[in-house]
């Protein structure tokens, strides 16, 4: 049956309040105390009310995940590349869940209530001996956000972590190749530098954040793995190349 709070995540009124909750608190913080830029909401306006994967890097526990909640509200009003005003807050876009670690979600009474917006939680680490050791997902894991992308959108960070450049996690590329489903890569800045860790407190007003939905990616699914986690980190910028090309950027700017 699963515990209260699971049941009403599911419920699209509750998570219809929550999201007006979160996002009358939050919006001056996007909008107002910092600027935010939206890049390509025109491939996010006409995409199927099911299946449909978004994967992003990762900044903040929690204020990707809200600012998400509100482009998507706001292009269901026909917005483009904006928010404006705040009214599709009356009517948001509930159709969506995100993938969230269990041990954050479960860190605070703020934790626990935005865990009704949608949260799929996930083990994504254990303990032993005091040091903190990475696991993919496992079989339960997969199998919440399966059931999830059949009937609605689900965002997910590939990294699980706020660290730049991490490594991808190979259970992003067997719900990928298991499921099939359209993938639209994210792409954010900006918010390490606006907001503390978990994403609720300011740390530099005045900010420039930053999010930019690509174009669905083709996949051959018939790809291994390591190949599906690969173009997708490529996709959200955080492979390789791109912790080269940065640091690259940084010399060539401590040269001058």
């Amino acid at each position: 049956m699963g515990s209260l709070s699971d049941r009403l995540k599911h419920i699209r009124i509750v998570r219809g309040i929550i999201y007006f909750i979160v996002g009358v608190i939050t919006y001056p913080g996007l909008a107002i105390i910092n600027s935010l830029k939206i890049e390509g909401t025109e491939h996010i306006a006409n995409l199927p009310r099911k299946n449909v994967l978004f994967v992003s890097n990762h900044q903040t526990y929690f204020a990707d995940v809200i600012t998400f909640l509100h482009i998507f509200a706001a292009v269901k009003w026909r917005r483009k590349n904006r928010l404006g005003l705040p009214f599709y807050l009356l009517n948001p876009f509930t159709n969506l869940y995100y993938v969230a670690a269990e041990e954050t979600m479960n860190g605070s009474w703020i934790s626990k209530l935005f865990k009704l917006a949608g949260a799929l939680t996930v083990k994504r680490t254990w303990r032993t001996e005091g040091t903190e050791v990475r696991r993919g997902l496992d079989a339960s894991d997969t199998r919440k956000i399966t059931d999830a992308l059949k009937g609605s959108w689900v965002i997910t960070f590939p990294q699980g972590t706020t660290k730049p450049f991490a490594p991808g996690r190979k259970g992003t590329s067997f719900i990928i190749k298991n499921n099939k489903p359209i993938v639209v890569p994210i792409v954010i800045s900006g918010f390490w530098r606006a907001f503390t860790k978990k994403g609720l407190v300011f740390k530099k007003k005045g900010s420039l954040l930053s999010v930019k939905f690509k174009e669905p990616l083709v996949i051959d699914y018939n790809l291994p793995h390591e190949q599906i986690l690969e173009q997708v980190m490529d996709a959200i910028e955080q492979s390789k190349k791109f912790m080269l090309k940065g640091k690259h950027h940084v010399m060539t700017a401590l040269d001058k």
